[in-house]
């Protein structure tokens, strides 16, 4: 299914039959995420080590043979997490549109720099056979996919491991829905396993202990009167959302909001726009992504007769955030902090 405000697949969900994101003491960077450096401001190096290492990953036991050296990883969070734990000389490439923002503030510059972008179109086989990846790290409907054919028991047969991401785990409610925990718990527990993966384990756990304090801080000065936001991705004719397991229903709540879309038990999915008005959200989160542009999406909205009357847009609250920081990634706890300030300044009622 293609979207239809860009008529491009979402990377993050691909609702489609086939085809379609410092030292160790982690110094803070000016837009508050964390690089892990080495000396002389070089990739940190995990010290050689090829024990196996078995780890649950969505709910299965995989044990990984040795350390590996070649990972391709599918999308700009799941990249970002590669490289907030200082792994870029442990990777062959990543694939991504070239629609994820501007790349070139990010704390991960360098390694973006550093890295091969392998492709601007969906991850395949071939891609990681190409790279002689020894690992792929993607998400199901973030590069996985049974439609595709490109799994984890795919690649394995391939003689290739893979990594899911938390996020996209299959929950078990249908055949389609995703979500198994918390969403920064998800985060906190792909750093832990990749931790463990890489033996890099006090580097993943400086990084949780400086995320949660983040998040503590900002939930700590939540506005005393939650606003109910909604967020919108995309689509005309239904709107595609965050429900309760998606990252961005994390940031929604740590950030002091009460997203009215989290009774949805999946991760990335569609609603009706008669559910949204009947909501009446206080503030409308725009995700920025795509070739439709954040102004375009906020000018749909306003311009969207059955929306007039919906309180974020009669009263032009309408916040964008970048993709990056809706999915799951090391931009999650800062995005949180930037909401929770715009939040405290909106008053409803």
């Amino acid at each position: 299914m293609r979207d239809p405000v860009t008529d491009t697949p979402h990377p993050a969900r691909r609702l489609r039959p086939a085809a379609w994101l410092a030292a160790l003491a982690l110094a803070l960077t000016g837009c508050g995420a964390h690089v892990a450096t080495g000396p002389a401001g070089t990739d940190a190096r995990p010290a050689p080590d090829d024990r196996p290492v078995t780890l649950t990953n969505c709910g299965t036991r995989t044990t990984y043979p040795h350390t590996p050296r070649r990972v391709v990883t599918n999308d700009v969070g799941i990249t970002e997490i590669m490289f907030a734990l200082g792994l870029t000389d442990r990777m062959a490439g990543y694939v991504m549109p070239d629609d994820k923002g501007e790349l070139s503030k990010v704390p991960w510059k360098a390694a973006y720099g550093k890295v091969p972008w392998l492709s601007k179109k969906a991850i395949t086989k071939e891609i990681a056979l190409d790279a002689k990846a020894d690992l792929v790290f993607a998400g199901w409907n973030y590069g996985f996919g049974e439609g595709d054919g490109l799994t984890p028991a795919a690649l394995k047969k391939l003689g290739v491991d893979a990594y899911v991401l938390t996020e996209s785990c299959h929950n078990g409610t249908d055949s389609a829905a995703r979500g198994v925990m918390p969403p920064l718990e998800a985060l906190y527990a792909d750093l832990t396993n990749l931790g463990k993966l890489f033996h890099v384990e006090d580097r993943a756990q400086a990084l949780i202990r400086t995320y949660r304090k983040q998040v503590a801080d900002a939930a700590a000065h939540a506005p005393a009167h939650r606003p109910t936001v909604f967020l919108y991705d995309s689509g005309q004719d239904k709107p595609m959302t965050a429900g309760e397991y998606a990252a961005a229903h994390d940031i929604i709540t740590k950030a002091g909001g009460d997203n009215v879309m989290k009774d949805l038990k999946d991760s990335w999915t569609t609603v009706g726009w008669e559910t949204v008005v009947a909501r009446d959200p206080d503030v409308i989160v725009v995700n920025n992504y795509g070739d439709t542009t954040a102004a375009q999406k906020k000018a749909f909205l306003e311009s969207y007769a059955p929306l007039a009357n919906v309180s974020a847009v009669k009263h032009h609250r309408i916040y964008v955030m970048d993709y990056a920081e809706l999915v799951e990634s090391p931009r999650n706890p800062t995005a949180i902090a930037d909401l929770a300030r715009y939040l405290r300044g909106v008053h409803t009622g």
